[in-house]
């Protein structure tokens, strides 16, 4: 719920399908993104029990969500919490007890308690990512080689030629590129680690592939290359992948496409 018209529009939707909604409000407490204001929230909570009332609703929930999402010493995680304990305050005058309270993000989980309440939402924490908090990476991303060539001193590579080769190597192509996430503002800057060393992207990063730049490397067809997994094995992180983009790391490991094969170990099933 982020406000009156939210509730409005679930309630009809209940009652289209004769079910109860289990709906939670999101509390705006200072990001200013989706949520409802405190001011607003007197009126949700009037709309919430009328529809309760009908049994189109169930209220189980309450939330907010923290600006300075990877900074829990930030000024304004104090006043997000005060906010949103006036708000929760709030909804218990107007006759709610949720029965899920939460605010805390994966940085507020691990280094917060009093942003806990009884519900704690980590996101990025659940994958290992955050060279902060200490964590190990639960992801690797790989790909084999796919063609190994020759090139002279002073060739040009991928489009444009934004890499030249300084004397003669050889150069390795990665069939991994944008049209599966590999970021193209990574071009030239990107790790990956093959036979032990880590080497950055030679050239743009094209639709489907890449180009690497490996020397004397002892690299062949077929030999596999990490581009990000856990630097505790000398592997590139995704946090270096985010900087060589200029970006975050939530991006580089949501971006990432569906032609790329997912393959789950140490599961149940």
């Amino acid at each position: 719920i982020n406000g009156v018209e939210s509730v409005i529009a679930i309630a009809a939707a209940a009652e289209l399908v004769g079910k109860t909604a289990r709906v939670h409000i999101k509390v705006d407490t200072g990001l200013n993104r989706n949520g409802v204001i405190i001011a607003d929230l007197p009126a949700v909570l009037r709309e919430i029990t009328s529809a309760q009332r009908a049994g189109q609703i169930e209220f189980i929930g309450i939330m907010s969500h923290l600006a300075f999402a990877d900074e829990p010493l930030h000024p304004t995680v104090g006043m997000q919490l005060e906010r949103f304990t006036q708000a929760l305050e709030l909804v218990r005058s107007a006759g709610f007890e949720p029965e899920i309270v939460n605010l805390s993000n994966s940085a507020a989980a691990l280094n917060l308690p009093s942003t806990h309440f009884n519900v704690i939402r980590p996101g990025l924490a659940v994958y290992g990512i955050g060279s902060e908090l200490d964590l190990t990476p639960v992801m690797t991303l790989k790909a084999p080689v796919a063609l190994v060539k020759e090139a002279g001193a002073g060739e040009g590579v991928s489009y444009s030629h934004t890499y030249e080769t300084k004397t003669a190597t050889r150069l390795a192509l990665i069939p991994v590129g944008y049209a599966d996430g590999i970021p193209r503002h990574a071009s030239n800057r990107g790790p990956v680690l093959v036979s032990g060393q880590v080497l950055p992207v030679a050239g743009r990063v094209c639709m489907d592939q890449f180009v690497i730049d490996i020397g004397s490397l002892n690299v062949a067809a077929g030999d596999e290359v990490v581009l990000f997994g856990d630097p505790k094995r000398g592997e590139p992180s995704v946090e270096d992948w985010a900087m060589a983009a200029d970006t975050i790391s939530y991006e580089i490991i949501t971006r990432l496409g569906s032609r790329v094969a997912r393959q789950y170990t140490n599961t149940p099933w």
